[in-house]
């Protein structure tokens, strides 16, 4: 574990983490719980992550929260957990309780109308193989494909979907191989302080997460918690600490087990 922010004392963390009555773990999935695939419906999490989550879960003062940019629906068949954890999907939009109930954020019919609109031009560009479609947003992946061919999918899309972004007040993101076009609603840093504002002061609260999609969460976290960037290469980053997955992710996860 390396500290990237000085003003963070890590062991005095994990003593308030150890004696805190309350406290919140926080995890992106894609590329921090578990490797990126170019078949997204194998990535299935690193070996051993499924077991420490099953445990964490079960930690009685400890509230699990995953918090990922997929569809929940199509989350939850990688995690496999016997036990849910609370599960906020599409960047924020959606939120899976731990008791089964579910939200979904409303959307003005302006940003949908803006999501039809490139949803069509996706599928009129043959692109559609490429397409993740989910609430509040259209996705493109190009993880896996030739450089060239992934500059010729960014080079027909940037033009056309900043525009659209432009029309409809859309949001245009690019991520970890891919780029998508969001309506804005929620972000995964909107998700991050409500699970926080619904929690005491007193806790130790953690963020782990991997790219761009994350630093809204990292810097949400600021002030209640540390964020911790869990990647193999180092970026410019609002994290605090930085882990390598696997070895030092299970590491730190089986610090938030009691005993540990």
């Amino acid at each position: 574990m390396k500290t990237l922010n000085s003003s963070i004392d890590v062991p005095l963390f994990f003593r308030r983490l150890r004696e805190a009555t309350q406290n919140a773990l926080l995890l992106d999935y894609d590329g921090t719980l578990a490797p990126f695939r170019v078949d997204r419906g194998r990535a299935f999490p690193y070996a051993g992550v499924r077991e420490i989550l099953e445990k964490l879960v079960g930690v009685s003062r400890l509230r699990v929260v995953i918090v990922s940019g997929r569809w929940i629906k199509d989350l939850k068949p990688l995690l496999k957990l016997k036990k849910r954890p609370e599960i906020w999907g599409s960047h924020g939009m959606e939120r899976l309780r731990a008791d089964g109930s579910y939200e979904i954020a409303k959307m003005d019919e302006n940003l949908l109308g803006g999501l039809v609109a490139a949803d069509e031009w996706v599928e009129n560009a043959g692109l559609i193989k490429h397409a993740e479609r989910k609430p509040g947003s259209i996705a493109i992946h190009w993880r896996g494909l030739d450089p060239r061919k992934v500059d010729e999918i960014r080079n027909r899309i940037e033009p056309e979907w900043s525009l659209i972004a432009r029309v409809w007040g859309l949001t245009l993101k690019e991520f970890d191989g891919g780029m998508e076009l969001r309506a804005g609603v929620q972000n995964k840093g909107d998700a991050v302080k409500t699970v926080l504002e619904e929690m005491d002061r007193e806790i130790a609260a953690a963020y782990f997460g991997d790219d761009s999609t994350d630093e809204d969460a990292f810097m949400a976290i600021k002030g209640r918690g540390i964020g911790v960037l869990v990647r193999n290469e180092l970026k410019p980053t609002a994290a605090d600490v930085w882990i390598k997955p696997p070895g030092e992710l299970l590491q730190v996860l089986h610090k938030w087990l009691p005993g540990e």
